[in-house]
């Protein structure tokens, strides 16, 4: 009997990887630990922690569906930690998941979820970054002042009619939920097919989350 393989795949994935892996190498150091949030079938974990050699990767997702699928991808990639299960939503975080980060990596998340899991992101985050560190989202956004493609309008309006809960968030608002993080927007990066990079930072300027424990592995450090 012909084993089933457990990997998804995501022809989206599969597109905006190789642009992501460009920007990622010039935003980030050139070592570190990376928290994923929302990994899906696994395909950026493995891609990114292949193309960024100083970096350990931790994938999390909610569905165990889709930790398998991470696993099947990964399997063999030693910087790449077990996926975790989380949910954003849930609090606290899960005790297992690094108390300390360099980065955290989130795409296509904010517009096929409800709008507290940007709330939830945000405050997770913001409690995990090192001094430094950067919270990465990517994803279709809608701007004041910039139009909106047809695609993306399109796009939104079905993911409303899908659940209204759902749909493309105003960078604005995004920024708004940021600052009340203690997060500021370092870099908006436009990527192919109207979507958007958006690095964001702590900023001493807006609101703090109250931290984790510290006792983090070092940037950098091989995964247990």
């Amino acid at each position: 009997m012909i084993p089933i393989d457990p990997r998804r795949h995501s022809a989206a994935a599969e597109r905006n990887g190789p642009p992501l892996l460009v920007e990622l190498r010039r935003l980030l150091p050139a070592q570190g630990l990376m928290l994923e949030i929302a990994s899906g079938t696994g395909q950026h974990a493995a891609r990114f922690a292949a193309g960024l050699p100083g970096w350990s990767w931790q994938p999390t997702d909610p569905d165990p569906d889709a930790m398998a699928s991470i696993g099947a991808w990964c399997e063999g990639i030693e910087r790449v930690r077990a996926p975790l299960r989380l949910d954003v939503l849930s609090s606290p975080w899960p005790a297992g998941l690094p108390p300390r980060v360099d980065a955290v990596f989130c795409a296509n998340m904010l517009h096929i979820a409800p709008w507290d899991c940007t709330e939830a992101l945000m405050r997770g985050a913001a409690a995990r970054l090192r001094p430094g560190g950067l919270l990465l989202t990517y994803g279709p956004y809608l701007e004041d002042g910039v139009p909106t493609s047809p695609g993306n309008l399109a796009f939104d309006a079905d993911l409303r009619a899908r659940d209204p809960r759902w749909g493309l968030r105003r960078v604005a608002d995004v920024a708004a939920q940021a600052r009340a993080a203690g997060l500021g927007l370092r870099e908006r990066v436009p990527m192919p097919a109207n979507n958007l990079l958006l690095a964001w930072g702590p900023d001493p300027s807006a609101g703090a989350s109250p931290p984790v424990d510290d006792a983090a592995p070092p940037a950098g450090a091989a995964p247990t």
